[in-house]
């Protein structure tokens, strides 16, 4: 498996923040949070996973070599280590990162995810979204997902989010769903995590609501929970004020 993941770097200073998008989207949903940290000189690397953004032509079947795509990113500009923030898919990515490369890992954000394997119905989902990708396209799996957003989301949001969508490559979505439905649980090596974590939720989440964030944050050691209020599944383009608070707040915990 060779190849590089296309990223974006801020070059601030301190410990290198790494921001794993959601599925089916890249890079590009971090825009608030990587000017946000700017201010503040952190330095953050935006990637896009393989199959997704500008790694569209890369394929991968698992988060393990997800994960390792990562430390690729990191060897690639001198980063001894880095924290780690993922967001639904990205959050897979995340903890896959955390038990393969514990070393690397200098704190964790986990946000609107989940610890746990697919059940028999989420499967069952991924592959329908299967076939909608291939019938339809990418947008067409994000168009959805949005049945799960709160009750009345914000329509700017979500035009943002189908734009991004929409670039997305059939092929890069199918790989997505293929590895989300096959990945491991993650919980039982939650407890070796020994770094500063934090996971933020949704009050308003219904892909993954807040009872399995209370999950993580009672299997991490030392882990904080941040039920943010009137959000849905993408809690870091709805309340990207707090979502950045929490963040921000990791930053300072890694750098005490």
């Amino acid at each position: 498996m060779t190849g590089l993941l296309a990223y974006e770097d801020s070059r601030g200073s301190g410990t290198p923040v790494v921001l794993v998008h959601a599925f089916p989207f890249d890079r590009r949903m971090w825009r608030r949070q990587q000017e946000s940290l700017a201010r503040h000189d952190v330095r953050t690397i935006a990637v896009d996973l393989a199959g997704f953004g500008d790694s569209r032509t890369m394929v991968r079947h698992s988060v393990d070599q997800h994960a390792d795509d990562l430390v690729r990113v990191l060897d690639h500009v001198g980063a001894t280590n880095a924290i780690v923030v993922g967001l639904s898919m990205g959050g897979y990515v995340a903890m896959a990162f955390a038990r393969r490369h514990p070393e690397r890992l200098a704190g964790l954000l986990l946000a609107d995810t989940r610890s746990s394997g697919d059940t028999d119905d989420a499967k069952q989902g991924r592959a329908a979204n299967i076939e909608r990708a291939r019938r339809e396209g990418s947008v067409a799996v994000f168009d959805a997902m949005t049945k799960a957003w709160p009750s009345a989301p914000d329509p700017a949001h979500v035009a943002e989010m189908r734009a991004i969508a929409s670039d997305q490559s059939a092929e890069g979505v199918i790989a997505a769903l293929e590895m989300m439905r096959d990945r491991p649980d993650a919980t039982p090596r939650l407890a070796e995590i020994r770094v500063p974590a934090s996971i933020i939720v949704g009050r308003e989440d219904e892909l993954t609501p807040p009872p399995l964030a209370e999950i993580m944050a009672r299997a991490i050691p030392g882990a904080t929970l941040h039920v943010l209020e009137g959000a849905g599944h993408f809690t870091n383009v709805e309340r990207p004020a707090e979502f950045d608070a929490v963040l921000l707040n990791l930053v300072h915990r890694n750098s005490d």
